[in-house]
This record gives C-alpha cells, sequence and structure tokens, in this order.
C-alpha cells in the first residue's frame, strides 16, 4: 500500500523558494583607518626596538661578568679537593683583577696590592664586601704559594669564592 504524498502549504513552498543563502559580511581590515593609529603603531614599534636595543648593549656590556662567573665556577669546583684547592685559591685574586681590568685602565688597577687593592674592591662594589678575614686573604694571597693555600680549610676556601662572587656580580665603576 502506497502512502499518498503530504498536501504542501503553497505559503511554505513560496517562502522556501524565496530563500537566500546566509549573507556573509566582508573580512575586517586591520589596517589603521586614520593616520593617528598609524603613527602610534610607528612609535609603539620604535620604542620596543630601541628596548631592545637597550637590552641588547647592556647583555654585550656584561659579557665579561658572565664569563668571570663561569671563570669562578670552575674555580668553586676545584675547592673540594685539597690537592686542588691551592691553585683554585691562588685563581681567585687573579680571577678578581681580570675582571677589574675590563673596566678600569691598566694603569689604575695593575699597581694595586694589599690593602689598596681590597680599598679599591670594596669601593667600587657599593660597600664593604670582604669580611676582615677575607681581606686579608685577598690582600696577601699573591704572595703565598698554592702549596700554602692547600692548608686553607674547604669553607673557609667557599667563603673567600662567595666574596669574590659579590664582587663580580655587584661592582660598578663609579663617575
Amino acid at each position: 500500500m502506497a502512502t499518498a504524498a503530504p498536501a504542501k502549504d503553497p505559503l511554505l513552498e513560496a517562502t522556501l523558494r524565496e530563500l537566500a543563502d546566509i549573507a556573509m559580511p566582508q573580512p575586517v581590515s586591520l589596517m589603521p583607518q586614520t593616520w593617528a593609529w598609524a603613527v602610534l603603531g610607528c612609535a609603539v614599534l620604535l620604542l620596543i626596538a630601541f628596548a631592545c636595543w637597550r637590552w641588547y648593549r647592556r647583555w654585550e656590556a656584561n659579557r665579561y661578568r658572565r664569563e668571570a662567573l663561569a671563570d669562578l665556577k670552575e674555580i668553586e669546583g676545584r675547592l673540594t679537593a685539597p690537592a686542588t684547592r691551592g691553585e683554585a685559591l691562588v685563581a681567585l685574586p687573579i680571577l678578581l683583577k681580570r675582571t677589574a681590568l675590563v673596566l678600569w685602565p691598566r694603569e689604575t688597577i695593575a699597581g694595586l696590592h694589599g690593602t689598596g687593592w681590597t680599598g679599591f674592591l670594596d669601593a667600587h662594589s657599593g660597600g664593604p664586601v670582604f669580611p676582615i678575614a677575607s681581606a686579608r686573604f685577598f690582600e696577601e694571597a699573591e704572595y703565598r704559594g698554592s702549596a700554602a693555600l692547600c692548608a686553607v680549610p674547604e669553607p673557609e676556601a667557599r667563603a673567600y669564592a662567595a666574596a669574590a662572587r659579590h664582587w663580580i656580580e655587584a661592582h660598578h665603576v663609579r663617575a
């Protein structure tokens, strides 16, 4: 038995014939509509470029600090063994002088020794970096041999390395 087709509503059929696809709007342009927005965009880009340039200059200017800290890390690794502790302790003041020679003229740094040297280190670190025992070590280390420095206990040697690290990280050039 065949089923009869449902009756069609003439109004519904007329409405269905008039239907059309949904009209999509044109994509919105991301270009600025006025010249002021374009100027503001350029100004922001210039500020970002300037900030990146300044950051890069500072990063490059502090390369010597990063290299000194890498050398210091290697020296700190040698402080654990008594056999290499003397050599590592001899290298600490040398590292500080090398670091100072990057910023200050050789005539200023090369002749410093003893209390003049530790005074210079304290004066350019924003305050006293070296406690009295550490200051005495950095004043006399160049005159001791590595054999004599092997007898320095490890905690004391680590304190000297910590003072050197603090100076490398905190030193500044006074105008």
